[in-house]
């Protein structure tokens, strides 16, 4: 795994570029396994951070590369991955890549049906703000999303106090569109999109010709999700069968009641609305 120094430098401002994307095992929409290609994709929009689902790690059918290192490598980021499956040396699953100081908080499975799903956590030092991040994929059954979204709520991940108290985010592939149960049921603990953002967004899956949107971004309300776009480029419809979600996400100003500060400007429980 490539190594980040502890000096790189955090941007001046507490604006964050955050992408998530579902890579297909990096297999395109040409049939072609190319993790450059999906780097490329990734690097034309120079995001912060970057949440991937769906890599392979030493698998024989993409030719025993780590793909999660392969495309960190070429952006120059560290690569946090997390195996859903782990067959002999045989690996998919999950990773979060960023080249700010980050470690590794969490990854587990999630109670999954069938294919064996899970999630990975890392708190990343954004602007001398502890950021916690949260990349999952969900899976095809109603029953089975259910429980990955109310164990991602409880106290092991969303719930735990270094998550309520510090700005976070939920983002992946969620296997369900807005106007989906579980899409509502983490809208009504969790920040969406504004209500500007959800009528203008485009779908993200089938990536040559979208029809629905799978892929979300969730915060907490110590952050703001000022800007979320769906990177729908000739290179990005060939690169995967998912389109990445891209999300500018700022940190609200925190709250101290004890000395009178402000409380934090994210929206209350009442006004988070279900897209």
């Amino acid at each position: 795994m490539q190594t980040v120094s502890p000096n790189h430098p955090t941007p001046g401002t507490p604006t964050l570029r955050v992408l998530t994307y579902n890579v297909h095992s990096c297999r395109g929409t040409d049939r072609k396994h190319d993790p450059a290609r999906i780097a490329e994709v990734i690097a034309a929009v120079d995001p912060d951070i970057i949440a991937l689902q769906e890599l392979d790690v030493g698998r024989v059918r993409t030719g025993g590369i780590d793909q999660a290192n392969v495309i960190a490598d070429h952006l120059k980021m560290q690569a946090h991955f997390h195996p859903a499956l782990h067959v002999e040396e045989e690996k998919y699953g999950d990773a979060i890549l960023t080249a700010l100081p980050s470690r590794l908080v969490r990854a587990a499975a999630l109670p999954s049906i069938g294919e064996p799903r899970g999630a990975i956590w890392i708190e990343i030092d954004a602007a001398g703000r502890k950021l916690q991040m949260i990349n999952t994929h969900f899976g095809l059954r109603r029953r089975e999303r259910a429980d990955q979204a109310a164990a991602l709520l409880g106290p092991d991940w969303l719930g735990h106090e270094r998550c309520r108290s510090n700005p976070a985010l939920l983002v992946g592939d969620f296997n369900a569109v807005p106007s989906s149960p579980v899409y509502g049921l983490l809208a009504r603990q969790l920040v969406t999109e504004r209500p500007a953002n959800r009528r203008r967004l485009k779908p993200t899956y089938p990536s040559r010709l979208p029809l629905l949107r799978l892929d979300h971004v969730f915060t907490n309300d110590r952050l703001e999700a000022a800007s979320i776009e769906v990177i729908d480029t000739p290179l990005a419809r060939r690169a995967s069968d998912h389109l990445p979600l891209l999300a500018k996400v700022r940190v609200q100003a925190t709250i101290d009641r004890d000395e009178g500060k402000s409380e934090p400007m994210g929206r209350t429980a009442a006004s988070r609305g279900v897209g």
